[in-house]
C-alpha cells in the first residue's frame, strides 16, 4: 500500500542517519518509532471492532445492508487507503491521521456484516488466535537477521491472484474454491505480516528526524492493519461457526 521504495532494495545514501549518533540512542529511537507504529495499528483495529459491533447490535447493520448503500460501505475503506496511499508526499501528518482513524470507521461498518453471520464465541475464537499469531510473525519479522525484500514480489503477486480468483468465484459460487481462497489468503498475509513488519522497520533509518516519520509511521500502521484484518477475516471464513 505505501508508495516509498523499499530501503533494503536501494543503495542510496541515508542522509537521515548520524554517524555520530550512539547505537543505545538510535535502538530506542527505533522502539519508540515501533511503538508509535504498533499504538496506531491496534487503536485502528479496537476501533474497527468497537463500530462493527455497535452497528451490528443497533440493527442498523441488517437494515442498511439490504440496500444500496452497501455498495458504499463495502468500498468506502478502499478509497480511503487509496486516497492516503497517493496522497502520501501531498498531505500533512494531521490529514493523514485523519484520515487513518476515518478508515477505521468506515472499515467497523463494512465488517459489521460479520456478526449478522457467524456466531460471537467463533468471532471472538479467531480474533485471539490470529491476534496471537500476528504478534508473533510481526516479532520474527522484527528480529529475524533474514532479508524478507525478495519475498514482497511474490506476496503481493499472491495477493493480485487472489483477488482475482475471488471475483471469479463470485461467479462460480464454488465453496471447495471459497476455503481454498481463505485458507491461501491467510497464509499469504501471515507472510505479509512479517515482511511489512521488517520493512517498517528498515524505513526507519531513512525517516528518523525527518518530517516524514509521522507520515511513515500512519502508513506502516495501515500496512500491519490491513494485514491482521484481512488474516482475520480470511481465517474466520475458514474456520468460522455460521449462525
Amino acid at each position: 500500500m505505501q508508495n516509498w521504495s523499499d530501503p533494503r532494495t536501494t543503495t542510496a545514501a541515508n542522509p537521515a542517519v548520524s554517524v555520530g549518533v550512539p547505537r543505545a540512542a538510535r535502538d530506542a529511537g527505533l522502539r519508540s518509532y515501533m511503538l508509535s507504529v504498533y499504538n496506531y495499528m491496534a487503536s485502528g483495529v479496537l476501533l474497527t471492532g468497537i463500530v462493527a459491533l455497535l452497528f451490528a447490535s443497533s440493527g442498523m447493520a441488517a437494515q442498511v445492508l439490504q440496500t444500496p448503500l452497501r455498495w458504499v460501505i463495502i468500498f468506502a475503506p478502499l478509497a480511503f487507503v487509496m486516497a492516503m496511499s497517493f496522497g502520501l508526499n501531498r498531505m500533512k501528518t494531521s490529514t493523514l491521521q485523519a484520515l487513518y482513524w476515518a478508515f477505521a470507521v468506515v472499515m467497523g461498518l463494512s465488517m459489521s456484516s460479520i456478526f449478522l453471520v457467524y456466531t460471537g464465541t467463533s468471532i471472538a475464537t479467531t480474533f485471539f488466535a490470529v491476534a496471537a499469531a500476528f504478534a508473533g510473525l510481526s516479532l520474527w519479522g522484527y528480529t529475524t537477521k533474514r532479508d524478507l525484500s525478495g519475498f514482497g514480489t511474490f506476496l503481493i503477486m499472491g495477493v493480485v491472484g487472489l483477488l482475482v480468483a475471488s471475483l471469479l468465484n463470485l461467479w462460480l459460487q464454488s465453496s471447495a474454491m471459497q476455503l481454498a481462497i481463505s485458507a491461501i489468503g491467510v497464509l499469504l498475509f501471515a507472510g505479509l505480516t512479517a515482511y511489512d513488519t521488517q520493512k517498517i522497520k528498515s524505513m526507519y533509518a531513512y525517516v528518523a528526524g525527518s518530517d516524514m516519520m509521522g507520515k511513515v509511521v500512519i502508513m506502516g500502521a495501515l500496512n500491519l492493519y490491513l494485514d491482521f484484518i484481512n488474516m482475520f477475516t480470511f481465517l474466520l471464513q475458514f474456520l468460522g461457526d455460521r449462525r
